[in-house]
């Protein structure tokens, strides 16, 4: 089966996306200012009119509910995301919808799936790139890497985005302090990788032009830090006290909350940069939190 792997600009296509979440909307907004359609699906019928009235054609799909007729809708679809976190059970897009899919695969321009950097599990500090084994240490990272290879069976295999930690409007350490929600938790060595939610959209955007099918990159900034020196920059920005250090093993956390502390690693982004070329707008949190808060975000 032929596989289109064509180098374009940005001219206008058709994206649909499974799961029009935070990431994926940004990616939306971006390409419908280039011109593009976008449609997909969200979870819930008012999300879906809150979307339509945005420009995008959107239908709730879960598990439970597969969508109708999803073969005529990817007719004139040139790129799709999939966006959907798995379950228990595996992909949900790709178990009610795996045959459509597969079916357009073979004339799509570009298939995408947002993964995580959970997939590599911990290493104790130590960093990883797109050639380290991956093993993930918990539940959500196993089901990441069984989605990972569902994509990546279909006719055209899907190219993997290996997501860092995400922050953007109205998701960031600034939102937390403003909230009263923001905790100084201390575990000795402890780093995470982040990025910034407009850097995802710049990489997708540039993946899409360059289309390598089964190619995998992580996508994080340059700079692993603490997550108590995040919190304490984003105080000294809204000019608060920072809260008290808390050493982890005092600190009263959610079993999710404390899962994320599972796994200590320093992510490697090289490949975005050789192989897409993109030059981040924010390559560590400082300028990325600066940015939102400037514009008051």
């Amino acid at each position: 089966m032929r596989v289109n792997q064509r180098r374009r600009g940005l001219e206008s296509g058709h994206l649909f996306c499974f799961g029009l979440g935070f990431s994926a909307l940004h990616l939306a907004d971006r390409l419908l200012s280039l011109g593009w359609r976008v449609s997909g699906t969200c979870r819930t019928a008012e999300k879906a009119a809150a979307l339509r009235a945005r420009g995008i054609d959107a239908y709730p799909f879960d598990r439970d509910r597969p969508m109708a007729d999803l073969a005529g809708r990817l007719a004139d679809v040139t790129d799709l995301l999939g966006s959907v976190p798995p379950d228990a059970a595996g992909d949900p897009a790709i178990d009610r919808h795996g045959a459509e899919i597969a079916a357009a695969a073979h004339r799509l321009s570009w298939i995408g799936y947002l993964s995580t950097t959970g997939v590599y599990g911990d290493r104790g500090g130590g960093w990883v790139d797109e050639t380290s084994p991956l093993r993930p240490s918990g539940e959500r990272g196993r089901r990441r890497l069984l989605a990972e290879q569902a994509w990546q069976a279909l006719p055209q295999p899907a190219h993997l985005f290996r997501l860092a930690g995400i922050y953007g409007p109205g998701s960031s350490a600034l939102d937390t302090v403003r909230e009263g929600r923001a905790r100084r938790v201390v575990k000795a060595g402890q780093v995470f990788s982040r990025i910034h939610v407009s850097d995802i959209a710049s990489v997708l955007v540039a993946s899409m032009a360059r289309p390598n099918p089964g190619a995998a990159y992580n996508v994080c900034d340059d700079d692993p830090a603490p997550p108590a020196e995040v919190v304490t920059y984003a105080c000294e920005l809204l000019g608060v006290v920072p809260p008290p250090m808390v050493p982890y093993e005092e600190a009263d956390l959610s079993p999710m909350a404390r899962s994320f502390y599972d796994d200590n690693k320093r992510v490697r982004n090289d490949r975005i940069k050789q192989e897409l070329s993109v030059s981040l707008a924010f390559p560590n949190y400082r300028p990325g939190l600066k940015s939102l808060f400037d514009a008051g975000l």
